[in-house]
């Protein structure tokens, strides 16, 4: 999970220049035993080797920075389209969201996602189902395994629990879940492919109920993952919870972009710009719009307000091509891409620490709270965790944000 002892960068170019100057290029005169300077002569060797034991640290970060560059990844077989079955039918007692029988693509709601008490109950039920729903699909991951196969398998535990799978029908989506595999950086339209063995994939579930819609995702590893693949999923998430921990009241959004790209290119990772967060609640994709990149977007938390973040990385190239069925979009160059994806809600208290895990501090917890002391005003909402949904195409959708009009609702 990353450096033993990580360094900033701009640390290790200090150690290595203080090294270079200070250091005497011939040894020192000895020092006699009963010399009054003995004291002194110490407390330099000691700095010295203080130093030199910093640079050694700063050049094996540097070596492992240039080992994560360079590494491949074991080449596996191109994605190729198998066979797509007809959509799964959902009993007419179940509520369906408004776009359900519509082919357009809905556009981006104006309508930021802020919620009295009995919207937040009913955005927990939604996401502590679509929770369970995920963990169960991802008891499913394995080789021989057809996409095809899990997507039936959660189309009827969500209908079993009387809620509606939000992806079905949205702008012609045909199936209940997006599995996205390898070099699919989202949208993967679940088929007769079947895992293979070193797969990655990416299962994003939505739930409807009771008007509320509920969003989680994850990258799961399929059988004997390559080491330089597991590194990318593991730096995804640690991504994904850098931006978490600067969420709370009156934050701005475009923190999080930044500190997403930072650790991401710490090693060598490339942020996709195309695909972005969003709000989320009574309507599936809202403004804010959430850039994961670099950015100076406006816009700044609400209290009582929901929104995903969800990165996606890649080992290669961040452009991409989308598949003739308009939704499967892979790496322009085959190179893996990894995703996780959650929603918070913004409060005015503790963050929330709930289900099956407790919030891990990662590498980074540190400097993340001197950044920010209080740490507060966060609750994710599926036992703790309430992840992403479809994620919003730039190309297609509209930019976004809270604006200081909205911060004052």
């Amino acid at each position: 999970m990353g450096f033993s002892a990580a360094l900033p960068h701009a640390v290790s170019l200090q150690l290595s220049s203080t090294f270079h100057g200070e250091l005497p290029l011939t040894s020192p005169k000895p020092t006699p035993l009963h010399s009054p300077h003995r004291s002194l002569s110490s407390t330099r060797l000691v700095v010295w080797s203080k130093r030199i034991s910093g640079l050694e640290e700063a050049m094996r970060i540097t070596r492992e920075r240039e080992h994560l560059k360079t590494r491949k990844a074991r080449r596996l077989p191109p994605l190729r389209r198998g066979r797509v079955s007809p959509p799964l039918p959902v009993p007419d007692h179940i509520p369906k969201p408004p776009y359900v029988g519509s082919s357009d693509l809905p556009e981006i709601s104006k309508e930021h996602q802020i919620h009295d008490e009995e919207g937040i109950a009913r955005m927990r039920a939604a996401g502590e189902l679509a929770a369970r729903v995920l963990e169960f699909a991802g008891t499913l991951v394995r080789p021989s395994v057809t996409t095809n196969e899990i997507d039936k398998a959660v189309h009827q535990m969500i209908i079993d629990a009387g809620a509606y799978p939000s992806p079905l029908g949205y702008g012609r989506f045909p199936k209940s879940v997006c599995t996205s595999v390898n070099e699919c950086m989202c949208h993967g339209i679940p088929d007769s492919r079947q895992l293979q063995n070193g797969d990655i994939i990416n299962i994003d579930v939505t739930v409807y109920l009771n008007g509320y819609h509920g969003d989680t995702s994850k990258t799961f590893l399929c059988g004997d993952v390559s080491n330089a693949v597991k590194r990318l999923v593991e730096v995804t998430e640690e991504c994904l919870e850098r931006g978490i921990a600067l969420c709370k009241d009156g934050a701005s959004f475009k923190k999080i972009g930044k500190r997403i790209s930072e650790h991401a290119e710490k090693y060598g990772y490339g942020v996709v710009e195309r695909f972005v967060g969003h709000g989320v609640g009574t309507v599936f994709h809202s403004e804010p719009l959430i850039l994961h990149h670099r950015n100076d977007g406006p816009g700044f938390m609400v209290e009582g307000q929901t929104f995903t973040i969800e990165p996606i990385l890649t080992m290669g190239s961040t452009e991409c091509i989308t598949w003739p069925d308009n939704w499967t979009t892979v790496t322009a160059d085959g190179s893996p891409a990894a995703q996780f994806e959650h929603t918070i809600l913004i409060t005015r208290t503790d963050p929330f620490e709930g289900g099956e895990r407790e919030f891990e501090k990662r590498e980074g917890a540190e400097e993340e709270e001197a950044e920010d002391p209080e740490m507060l005003g966060f609750e994710r909402l599926d036992e703790g965790e309430l992840h992403g949904s479809l994620v919003f195409d730039l190309r297609r959708n509209r930019r976004g944000g809270v604006t200081d009009e909205n911060r004052r609702r």
